[in-house]
């Protein structure tokens, strides 16, 4: 990994991610639409965030045609909370691989997870941040973060202690 790694990503970085161009076959990748969750990354670090072990601040273009809005609930549009989770975890495996951590990225779990607000076909924005706890870079190789999701400004999700790990083919 350069020490030129790029502090932002526009769609189009996230898209070579997702083809596996960023980080290399068989690395850490992001999933193509319609399940990246992503629109832009606006900020990765490896010293930020709360805990000042890394902080990725990203988001998500919310409209009203989205496919999730089309089936969950019929009659009551509702974003997913668990889409909202897998945004997190998304972001999270994808701060391993820019940190040049070798392997396939898998959400491992989380400790804990508050939904206060509803992502609706209102919302214009989200806005994920991650704050890195803790990235252990040895033969395990795993990333343990807190979470947020803001709609529009508003906090919406609260999560602690998600775990996502790399793994290399054998």
């Amino acid at each position: 990994m350069s020490d030129e790694r790029a502090n932002s990503y526009d769609y189009d970085g996230l898209m070579a991610c997702a083809r596996g161009e960023l980080f290399g076959a068989g690395n850490a990748q992001l999933p193509a639409p319609p399940m990246l969750m992503i629109s832009r990354i606006t900020s990765i670090t490896e010293d930020g965030g709360e805990h000042g072990k890394g902080q990725v601040v990203a988001e998500f273009d919310v409209t009203p045609d989205l496919w999730f809005f089309q089936c969950h609930f019929l009659g009551d549009p509702v974003m997913p909370g668990c889409l909202g989770l897998d945004a997190l975890w998304q972001l999270t495996g994808f701060y391993l691989g820019w940190r040049g951590m070798l392997g396939r990225g898998r959400a491992l779990g989380v400790g804990e997870v508050k939904l206060t607000h509803m992502v609706t076909p209102e919302t214009k924005r989200l806005r994920y941040e991650v704050n890195m706890k803790r990235v252990i870079d040895r033969r395990l190789k795993m990333g343990i973060a807190d979470g947020v999701v803001l709609a529009d400004g508003n906090p919406t999700y609260a999560v602690s202690d998600m775990r996502v790990g790399l793994f290399q083919d054998s």
